[in-house]
């Protein structure tokens, strides 16, 4: 057997959604990641005290009790695992892996156990089903009626809100002696539920900070367990425990700080959702700061993270004080640097613009809307054209779920920058390509005489070409033309009796067959022969090219044809066009010009 054991699609329930993930037992820990969100249980294998083998809906599940009283579900295994399991912890964890059958008789009655952050619910000593305390929202009594409402999951397809237990009344002399069952059970509820309630003094508080979302200024309180948000319209109490993440990220202007909050579940106003908490800091601005607890608290609480008296930079003591308190590191840029020597880019994403920070292990976009893409989770990524402009690209990321971010209007001068960090963090590239394609469309750019393709200039020549068949075509009709006339008057002067009518309308006859488009043999070209002579555009075009050259520095090709067409233009239009002047010794052609059908 080896040192560890992996599992791969192993869920779990999170408030009524499942989330899978992988799950490795190793000699020191059990360590299960979301492939979700990334959040990562540890748990030391010193510290496992039972574990239950069970029968779900998803196949089979296993139950880890520590003996710190945290208890660890995990669901998706198959029932050949059970053996290598339960062989496993023996040898390694010193703990034996039982099996535990579950009631279905669907009764309603039964017994409540309280199990550490669990309240069970059992019918002849066999669990009917379990209630985490710490999904409880609110806990309120009635008469011999306990309610329990839950905080409910955004993802999830069906919610359970509330929960409503009936407690017997005891006997009258053990009430009057105590509090009733009904408080009994509520307190005991109340003591591992996650029912925020501002208690006691804040650590510490932070006065009118400016936060980008949700979008306004707030007082931000520290207590030991939450964060409360005070805004003039809206509040908001956000539990440690959600906190995924925290990032310190500099500005483009090298003047202001975001700090940046991940948070799961997210904090809601209205139907808003906010995965992310963002504050802006500037960097001059200083505050000394006092914990409202004495030396040897916030020695014995915090392990030497935090002092009682501290100052300096606003933003490094927001950061010091959450760090502590959430137990969680802050991420800070890597080793990346733009093409304007900043840790950032600036493009923009969906229709607000924005700075995209390439960190280790991610790409962090800030800040409308906030957007954080782990590697993990990303498939490949694309370097695209800009449709507007040819000076910007877009960068997109596709994830393995299907979901695609577009960041475009990115400079030009980042996509080596870019390049050389997605390759080196070794992400899947589809365009790889487009690096050489960039650099050809430089190359392009730059003004050649000898390169550059004139489309003007193909466009004169097919022209010339299409006069030229045209000319020949003419010319091989008169010969035919000549030809038959000499053959009609023979044939006139053989036969004596056609009238001249008759001769005029077989030549036409003729002509009208040749222009039926027969295939006729052409003759072949003379390789050594004369060309024929340049139009008197272009004669025109090669004298006055360096003279459009000098009028305009740095003009290209298809702008020197462009003038070159605006400058003939305008030499036509200041030429005088000869009218033919009609005079009554020629009355035969003034009738032909003023009959109605000419």
């Amino acid at each position: 057997m080896g040192d560890t054991l992996e599992f791969s699609d192993i869920y779990q329930e999170v408030k009524g959604s499942w989330n899978d993930g992988r799950l490795r037992f190793g000699r020191q820990s059990v360590v299960y990641k979301s492939s979700k969100t990334g959040k990562v249980d540890s748990i030391p294998a010193a510290e496992l005290s039972q574990a239950q083998w069970r029968r779900v809906c998803l196949g089979q599940g296993i139950k880890l009790t520590t003996s710190t009283g945290h208890i660890y579900k995990y669901d998706g295994f198959r029932d050949t695992d059970f053996e290598k399991i339960s062989e496993y912890f023996k040898a390694h964890y010193k703990v034996e892996l039982s099996e535990k059958e579950l009631c279905v008789k669907g009764w309603n009655w039964g017994t409540t156990k309280f199990s550490g952050p669990l309240l069970s619910f059992e019918v002849s000593d066999s669990p009917a089903f379990e209630i985490p305390l710490a999904s409880v929202s609110q806990c309120a009594t009635g008469k011999n009626e306990v309610t329990l409402e839950f905080h409910q999951n955004d993802e999830a397809e069906v919610s359970l809100m509330e929960v409503r237990f009936y407690v017997p009344p005891g006997d009258t002399a053990t009430t009057e002696e105590g509090p009733e069952p009904v408080e009994v059970f509520r307190d005991r509820v109340l003591s591992k539920a996650d029912v925020i309630q501002a208690t006691g003094d804040a650590v510490c508080i932070f006065k009118e900070l400016q936060c980008l979302t949700p979008r306004g200024r707030y007082d931000i309180r520290i207590y030991p367990s939450f964060l409360h948000l005070h805004g003039k319209t809206f509040d908001y109490k956000i539990p440690y425990t959600t906190v995924l993440r925290l990032f310190l990220l500099p500005h483009k202007d090298q003047r202001q700080m975001f700090f940046m909050i991940s948070l799961d579940p997210p904090i809601k106003q209205g139907q808003t959702r906010y995965h992310f908490l963002i504050l802006l800091f500037s960097k001059e601005e200083d505050l000394s700061l006092s914990l409202n607890m004495t030396e040897e608290e916030v020695e014995r609480r915090y392990g030497g993270k935090l002092s009682k008296n501290m100052s300096g930079s606003l933003y490094e003591m927001v950061g010091r004080v959450m760090k502590a308190l959430v137990n969680k590191k802050i991420t800070v840029p890597g080793n990346f640097l733009g093409h304007s020597g900043t840790q950032c880019i600036t493009c923009s994403y969906k229709a607000s613009s924005g700075l995209l920070y390439p960190l280790e292990r991610g790409f962090v976009y800030i800040h409308k809307p906030p957007v954080h893409l782990r590697f993990e989770e990303v498939s490949c990524v694309n370097f695209a054209r800009g449709t507007t402009t040819t000076r910007s690209f877009d960068f997109e990321i596709e994830t393995k779920q299907g979901t695609q971010f577009t960041f475009s209007s990115i400079e030009r001068e980042e996509y080596g920058k870019l390049f050389d960090f997605v390759t080196a963090k070794k992400l899947s590239i589809k365009n790889r390509g487009f690096k050489e394609g960039i650099k050809g469309k430089d190359d392009m750019l730059e003004d050649s005489d000898e390169d550059q393709h004139d489309a003007y200039l193909e466009r004169m020549k097919e022209e010339g070409k299409i006069r030229e068949e045209a000319n020949d075509s003419d010319d091989s009709d008169g010969e035919s033309g000549e030809y038959d006339s000499k053959a009609s008057a023979s044939d006139s002067s053989a036969e004596g009796g056609d009238s001249d009518r008759e001769k005029k309308k077989r030549p036409a006859k003729k002509a009208k067959v040749v222009k039926e488009r027969k295939p006729r043999k052409k003759k072949p070209k003379d390789s050594g022969a004369p060309k024929r002579p340049m139009s008197a555009y272009f004669l025109w075009l090669n004298a006055s090219r360096e003279s459009i050259k000098a009028e305009h520095p740095g003009i290209s090709i298809t702008e020197i044809s462009k003038r070159a067409g605006e400058m003939e233009g305008e030499r036509e239009g200041d030429r005088e066009i000869p009218v033919l002047q009609l005079s009554s010794s020629h009355p035969s052609l003034l009738s032909f010009f003023c009959s109605p059908f000419h």
